[in-house]
């Protein structure tokens, strides 16, 4: 044991580390499993342990490395990652250094899909209140896809077919390929900013997942979101389902669908307003031959006015005798009303002048009875003094004063001499 190597931990870990690094068994392999324990740093770089069902490895992605991703890492995930293994100095740690990863099972497309589906969804741009209804009428249909294509001659005859009213307005755009999403964010911000179009058809034919990419444009679909004008989606064939589809104010199976559903039908239209115009008119000769009838009916009123005119008279004259009846019982009735009332008014009359009579005696009998000239004639007499003020007691006079002494007939001057009381 003397004569064998001792390693201190860091030495074994970092030994370790170099066998691993130095077998190229272990540089560019591929890890399939599950992702767990995952974590997102701050700084960009993502930490995971891969496991199955028989054991578990440490993984690290740098940040570098992870902008490259077309998918988003979550556990549960199941993935082939592909990357270089090797041992962590300070712990010993055994960990797989991640280069590159894809899905496994699913397609890396369906899974960027899904994963943009759900944000998208998340964010409300997929709700029904944002949707804008479809003019019915439409005076001008943008088309937003490649010139040269099947589905613009498709859209182009049925429109024609349908509304040939309308004026279409085609803005080019490349529906595949990586250019194509900025051109058909271009083509649908140049269609807004001219403000001409009632509604937009946005749309190619089918094709694989890879061949209907631009459509699953995350920027493209907030584009749409955006536009103040009605947006069509005619992608595909009627299974195929496109981010688009999901954005757009409505979904059309295939872009001859998207052209039928922008258009109303001009032969069906034609056929109606003629139908309401022959409703119209029969309605009209209906109400013709029932002002017909009742005028009719006033010209035959009218035929004998002799006749109408010596029955109004009849009226007349029976209203003019039933009136002079009534206002003869009424002038009568009142004639006697009044004469009753004149009688009892003479009644009360005499009654209150008599009432009056006996009443005007009797205050006449006692003004008399208190009368000084009736006291005066039983005797009495009436003394005043110098100025003819009446005496009444003889603390009024002194001796000396001239005093009157009035009777019933005549009066005599007389001298106090002496006062007594």
């Amino acid at each position: 044991m003397v004569n064998q190597r001792i390693y201190s931990v860091t030495q074994l870990n970092t030994e370790i580390k170099n066998l691993l690094e130095s077998n190229p068994s272990f540089y560019n392999l591929f890890v399939q499993g599950e992702i767990s324990n995952y974590k997102a740093h701050s700084s960009g770089h993502h930490y995971m342990t891969i496991k199955d069902d028989g054991g578990a490895i440490s993984a690290v992605l740098f940040k570098q490395d992870a902008l490259k991703l077309r998918f988003k890492l979550a556990n549960g995930i199941k993935i082939i990652a592909r990357g270089r293994v090797s041992s962590f100095p300070k712990t010993g740690q055994v960990q797989l250094y991640i280069a590159d990863m894809m899905p496994d099972g699913v397609g890396a497309l369906h899974l960027e899909f899904e994963q943009l589906k759900q944000k998208l969804y998340s964010e409300g741009l997929f709700n029904s209140e944002h949707k804008k209804a479809l003019p019915s009428y439409p005076e001008k249909i943008a088309l937003i896809t490649s010139p040269t294509g099947a589905a613009i001659r498709d859209m182009l005859r049925i429109i024609k077919r349908r509304w040939s009213f309308a004026d279409i307005l085609i803005y080019p755009a490349a529906v595949q390929g990586t250019n194509a999403p900025n051109e058909l964010i271009n083509a649908l911000k140049l269609a807004n900013s001219h403000g001409k179009a009632d509604v937009i058809i946005i749309g190619r034919g089918g094709g694989s997942i890879e061949d209907l990419w631009a459509f699953n444009n995350e920027n493209l679909a907030y584009e749409i979101f955006k536009s103040d004008i009605p947006v069509i989606s005619a992608v595909g064939h009627e299974p195929d389902f496109t981010i688009l589809d999901f954005v757009a104010d409505l979904r059309a199976p295939t872009p001859s669908g998207a052209a039928e559903i922008a258009t109303p039908d001009s032969t069906k239209l034609i056929y109606n307003i003629q139908n309401i115009q022959n409703r119209l008119v029969k309605a009209q000769n209906k109400k013709l031959e029932l002002y017909n009838a009742k005028l009719n009916s006033f010209i035959h009123r009218l035929s004998s006015p002799k006749k109408i005119l010596k029955q109004k008279n009849q009226i007349v004259n029976l209203y003019k005798h039933r009136l002079i009846r009534a206002m003869e019982s009424k002038q009568t009735e009142r004639k006697l009303k009044c004469d009753f009332a004149v009688k009892q008014l003479d009644s009360a009359i005499n009654k209150r002048l008599e009432t009056s009579k006996q009443k005007f005696y009797k205050n006449c009998a006692f003004l008399d009875a208190l009368s000084p000239l009736k006291v005066l004639s039983r005797g009495y007499s009436v003394t005043v003094n110098e100025q003819g003020k009446a005496i009444y007691s003889s603390e009024q006079i002194k001796q000396g004063d001239i005093l009157k002494i009035n009777f019933k007939k005549g009066s005599a001057q007389c001298k106090a001499l002496k006062i007594e009381e």
